[in-house]
């Protein structure tokens, strides 16, 4: 007899894009201050040639990083992105290119929790953490609300008590 899985139905957030993005570019932020930063070095310095190449392909290749990070790719990791919660199984599918599929059976799960940085905490989202024992698993941008309600069923479904956390 063969047990088939339904695929997962339940998307993340649609602000979990703008979530993304801001923390793209104050990354890409943080980066490009240290490469202007060198640039200046080297100017100020008069370093060898060949480092000012480096500098220059660096910020070339940033900015096509960039790109891809800030337009492109919260769309497509939004939208692939699903995941599903039933009595015996969370199910987190994503990936547009490299997709994956986990299937973690409840009777694994060790913890589970909630967690919010500043980006999330300022849409309303929240990240839920579910740990088994050999890994750990995120589903990023859930709205707060929805989010500890799943962090309780997950606790309640994988049997966690007070003294198991």
């Amino acid at each position: 007899m063969t047990q088939t899985i339904e695929e997962p139905q339940q998307r993340i957030s649609p602000d979990a894009v703008k979530v993304w993005r801001m923390s793209s570019l104050i990354e890409d932020f943080i980066a490009y201050v240290v490469l202007g930063a060198l640039l200046f070095l080297h100017h100020s310095y008069n370093w060898v040639e060949w480092v000012g190449l480096i500098l220059y392909i660096l910020i070339i290749l940033g900015v096509i990083h960039s790109i891809y990070e800030i337009f492109i790719r919260p769309i497509y990791q939004q939208r692939t992105w699903r995941y599903d919660i039933d009595e015996r199984h969370i199910q987190l599918k994503h990936g547009a290119i490299k997709k994956t599929h986990l299937i973690v059976p409840m009777t694994k799960v060790q913890y589970v929790n909630t967690n919010q940085g500043p980006l999330l905490r300022r849409y309303g989202l929240a990240t839920i953490k579910v740990g088994t024992m050999a890994s750990s698993h995120d589903i990023p941008a859930i709205p707060v609300k929805e989010a500890e309600e799943l962090r309780t069923r997950i606790a309640f479904l994988a049997e966690i008590t007070e003294t198991d956390e």
